[in-house]
């Protein structure tokens, strides 16, 4: 065997041999959707699910209505809170806001 083939050989088999050795790049899990809190409860008589980002409930099909501790919230170009989902609605300023949902709308 000539020695220009003998090192395409030995590429070849290197080039192989490093594909098989290599290992797969792992996927980061990302974390199911969760319905519930372990320490809140989820708002009554409503559907909605929990956002461990923003640490309260969202209120399904309402997306800036949101849930936590008897409390409603809501972001209408500011904030309000209410006892219950259909208001009324009484207009409050950031630092009655669980941090989490607070960042999302912050400027």
């Amino acid at each position: 065997m000539t020695s220009a083939k003998a090192l395409v050989l030995i590429a070849t088999l290197l080039g192989v041999a490093g594909c098989a050795v290599q290992a797969p790049t792992p996927e980061v899990p990302v974390p199911p959707a969760s319905k519930s809190h372990p320490r809140f409860a989820p708002p009554p008589g409503v559907q909605s699910h929990w956002d461990g980002a923003l640490t309260v409930y969202v209120i399904d099909g309402y997306p800036d209505l949101f849930y936590r501790e008897r409390t409603y919230y809501r972001w209408d170009s500011g904030w309000y809170w209410s006892t219950q989902a259909t208001g009324p609605w009484q207009a409050t300023d950031s630092t009655a806001i669980p941090p989490g949902l607070y960042r999302r709308y912050a400027r």
